[in-house]
């Protein structure tokens, strides 16, 4: 069974449309890339899945859950919607750390956040807050950050700053890990930095969907890729389908440009 499964998403601001009947699934395990232009619905897909933004219309299951249902429209306590966005963890592209917390406390944030309103918090808060910082420190440590847990941001690079999104996003075992073009903001040495640590994460089968510009990374990495256009799914199936074998001629114009000279 699919572990996402989304169906017939629309989503407009005003008067224009930006997600156009979205339908496709993903398999835990898998890697999936989303590619397109700017301005195609790339990043309002990401926000809807992770209900930053809410749909107009169309249905969201999660692991066989039901988080969002168009046909349903009741209305959601942020309480709840706090509970459905567990099930993913999002990186930004500009990091969106909090400069007056450590490296080590970025990543324990939310975790303790969510600890204290556990009825045994206050009983167990000592025994609880060094569980958090165990798990904190060892994922700082997969991110190749041992050595960095007690530098605030300002302190870091750009490519450090990512890491420590990663480990903040994985910290909460999210069912599917969101990349929102990761890469956009780091020069081209602290780009392969996070490209590093985002195929490892793939090779260990996290079930992944990434945003991105990096069509080198998409291809090769990815088990599955999207291309977007105008609100639309135009195009997906495997890399070698849609990066060599592409029906859509638009799909061909858009990664022509990665391949010139």
């Amino acid at each position: 069974m699919a572990i996402l499964e989304v169906k017939h998403i629309c989503k407009a601001f005003e008067h224009t449309e930006v997600l156009k009947d979205i339908s496709f699934s993903l398999e835990e395990g898998q890697a999936l890339s989303i590619i397109g232009s700017s301005g195609s619905g790339k990043t309002t897909l990401l926000r809807c899945l992770n209900f930053l933004e809410r749909p107009d219309s169309g249905i969201i299951r999660v692991c066989g859950e039901t988080l969002f249902d168009g046909g349903s429209p009741a209305s959601v306590q942020e309480s709840e919607l706090r509970k459905k966005r567990l099930h993913f963890g999002l990186v930004f592209q500009s990091f969106n750390l909090f400069p007056q917390y450590t490296a080590l406390g970025n990543v324990m944030l939310a975790k303790e956040l969510l600890a204290k309103e556990q009825p045994d918090y206050k009983a167990r808060k000592k025994e609880i807050h060094g569980q958090i910082q165990e798990q904190a420190e060892m994922l700082l440590k997969q991110m190749g950050l041992a050595e960095r847990m007690n530098n605030y941001p300002h302190q870091l690079s750009g490519g450090q700053c990512q890491r420590v999104a990663i480990a903040r996003a994985l910290a909460l075992k999210p069912d599917i890990l969101c990349f929102d073009e990761p890469t956009s903001a780091l020069d081209p040495e602290l780009t392969g930095e996070v490209l590093k640590v985002m195929k490892e994460l793939a090779e260990q089968n996290t079930t992944m969907i990434i945003v991105t510009h990096e069509m080198a990374f998409a291809r090769d990495v990815a088990s599955h890729v999207i291309f977007m256009d105008d609100g639309y799914i135009l195009e997906q199936g495997t890399p070698e389908r849609v990066f060599e074998h592409s029906h859509e001629e638009r799909t061909k114009q858009f990664l022509s440009r990665f391949t010139q000279g």
